[in-house]
């Protein structure tokens, strides 16, 4: 309380008082620059109040905001629950001889990732820049990354609470990974190979992109991760799908979901955490964060219902499965736009990618690759939309801190846009056959084929999901 009294009198007293009434022009500056720098620093020193950054550009100052805190410490915990929400969705989706290993893969990146994160992850991802290509490890341990100071990258709410914001999107990403492959890797395989990605892929490029490396300074905009999650982990998705090979029955054998309920459920976590996913990714309580909130939910929306009717039209009836997988299509694909297009941006953003991502299913079965729980078309095609979306309908008048996309009459932010999904796209496809490469070496990709007839619920883990 003692701090807002000061600052507010100060604030006002050196503004309109001193500077605009009785100073002449040539002497504002110095004024201005011996209270904001000087007088308020040591009196809120005395004070005890700390907390704060000044910004001479501005001439104001700021701090650690508790609406904004709040709001991001509720942002932070959606995200997180989205990870089991996606264990969910995923474990409705496999046979139910393989429900517990499908629904571990994605639970258990929680731990994995969390403690990459901690001891350096964070520092290489959003630690001072070298070279444009990853963070040093300034910040190794977290180091440097209090409580009680503002984040560099958001200065009204704590460096620890964005650096937990964004390890929640970093544990995500490999589990999207993981519907891929379900069924039939080695869990000892997938532990090395989430480690691996993580490290060589995902922290590069969330550096490159949002951590102050080279595609983020070429002005490419990813408002909640639609290339750094979306694309990136589908590629990698691909990548493990076709190295991996087919599992056992492919084509021939129908491969029925065990519990669809269990996916409408995941589907509908997944949408209430995605306001965290993409609302959160404003980093503050305000318009922005209200902006992105509205797209989410719209192009949700309105993607479930583009689905099922092209999914009616097509094969004459609509699914269930289609309206759950639908949604979250349309969410994948307002990722990157969410908080630089308006909602009738996001409704035509959502309409398109539930029936781009639909064709996208069709287009797979044509190819003959076995993407078990279609990460590439609900999650590649969707990330890749929307990248190329943020293009076209991104508008200053809706984000000012954003840019004018081809609609607006910028056709520049298109073409950045694509170079930025296209660099990420052959990165996401060498270093991930690397790594899968190096594993096969080192443990084996697969199971044999006996364990997968018996399932990996008991192969991998001697134990079952139903006990009927």
């Amino acid at each position: 309380m003692k701090y807002y009294i000061f600052v507010i009198f100060f604030k006002n007293y050196y503004k309109y008082v001193l500077i605009e009434k009785y100073l002449p022009s040539s002497h504002r500056y110095y004024l201005k620059f011996t209270i904001a720098y000087i007088f308020i620093p040591l009196a809120c020193l005395l004070l005890g109040e700390k907390h704060i950054i000044i910004n001479l550009y501005q001439g104001e100052t700021e701090m650690i905001n508790s609406g904004d805190t709040a709001f991001m410490l509720i942002a932070t915990a959606l995200v997180m629950f989205m990870t089991p929400g996606l264990a969910i969705f995923y474990g409705g989706l496999v046979r139910s001889k393989h429900v517990l290993s499908t629904m571990l893969q994605s639970f258990i990146c929680l731990g994995i990732v969390s403690l990459i994160w901690v001891l350096f992850g964070y520092s290489l991802a959003f630690g001072p820049d070298v070279g444009g290509i990853i963070g040093n490890l300034d910040w190794a341990f977290l180091s440097k990354v209090g409580a009680d100071t503002p984040s560099s990258y958001a200065g009204t709410i704590p460096a620890l609470l964005f650096c937990m914001y964004q390890l929640m999107f970093a544990v995500i990403t490999p589990a999207l990974i993981t519907g891929a492959f379900a069924e039939r890797m080695k869990f000892s395989a997938f532990v090395i190979f989430t480690v691996l990605w993580t490290i060589c892929v995902y922290l590069p490029v969330c550096h490159w992109i949002w951590g102050g490396g080279w595609i983020g300074k070429t002005g490419l905009l990813d408002f909640a991760g639609g290339t750094v999650i979306h694309i990136n982990s589908a590629i990698a998705a691909l990548v493990t799908a076709i190295m991996l090979g087919k599992r056992k029955g492919f084509g021939k054998e129908s491969f029925m979901p065990n519990n669809l309920p269990l996916t409408v459920l995941g589907s509908g976590i997944l949408w209430f955490g995605w306001f965290g996913f993409n609302a959160g990714s404003a980093l503050s309580a305000g318009a922005t964060a209200a902006t992105a909130f509205t797209a989410t939910h719209i192009a949700g929306a309105s993607a479930a219902i583009s689905w099922i009717v092209a999914e009616w039209r097509i094969h004459g009836k609509p699914t269930t499965l289609g309206g759950a997988s639908g949604a979250v299509a349309g969410l994948a694909s307002v990722t990157q736009a969410a908080g630089f297009v308006s909602p009738l941006s996001a409704l035509v953003i959502g309409l398109l990618g539930g029936v781009f991502c639909y064709l996208a299913i069709m287009l797979k079965n044509k190819f003959r690759y076995d993407d078990a729980l279609d990460v590439v078309a609900v999650h590649g095609i969707g990330g890749l939309w929307g990248c190329i979306a943020t293009g076209l309908f991104a508008s200053k008048a809706v984000n000012p801190g954003g840019a004018d996309g081809l609609f607006y009459g910028n056709p520049k932010l298109l073409g950045i846009q694509l170079i930025g999904a296209v660099v990420t796209i052959l990165f996401s496809l060498v270093f991930p056959t690397i790594i899968l490469k190096l594993t096969d070496k080192l443990v084996g990709l697969r199971v044999s084929i006996d364990e997968e007839q018996q399932g990996l619920d008991l192969s991998q883990h001697d134990e079952v999901g139903y006990t009927l």
